[in-house]
């Protein structure tokens, strides 16, 4: 399961449509280390002049690991964190996030990170398990 949902958030999903804000909320508490990894790179955009910031760090352990693939596989929960950090996410080797303002979007830098080609030159061997 990706998220554990409380009741009231799943009755509001049953009878209609969900504020953004609670949504992300339910990730945030259901996906902490996935949450701490998108907040850092949103930081350290945020604090800098560059059109990306990204962590390049494996996590601690499968768990982890699971949390980050669950958070940018899913295009709900990307989204909602796109929306609520104003960037674009991109991901690279089960632990490889990055943050792009908005504004780098379709830039030479986002194309390189989600090329075929960055994807390849970000393997090693000790990544192949991942």
């Amino acid at each position: 399961m990706s998220l554990d949902v409380p009741t009231a958030l799943l009755e509001k999903a049953e009878s209609g449509q969900v504020p953004d804000a609670e949504f992300v909320d339910c990730v945030r508490q259901s996906l902490p280390y996935a949450w701490s990894v998108v907040s850092q790179v949103a930081a350290d955009l945020g604090s800098g002049d560059g059109e990306f910031a990204d962590h390049a760090v494996p996590p601690p352990s499968e768990a982890e690991r699971g949390q980050l693939l669950r958070a940018l596989a899913s295009d709900a929960i990307r989204g909602g964190l796109e929306r609520h950090f104003g960037l674009k996410l991109a991901f690279q080797n089960c632990h490889r996030v990055a943050a792009f303002r908005l504004s780098a979007v379709g830039g030479d830098r986002y194309q390189a990170f989600i090329s075929p080609r960055g994807q390849l030159l970000n393997q090693s061997p000790t990544l192949r398990d991942c």
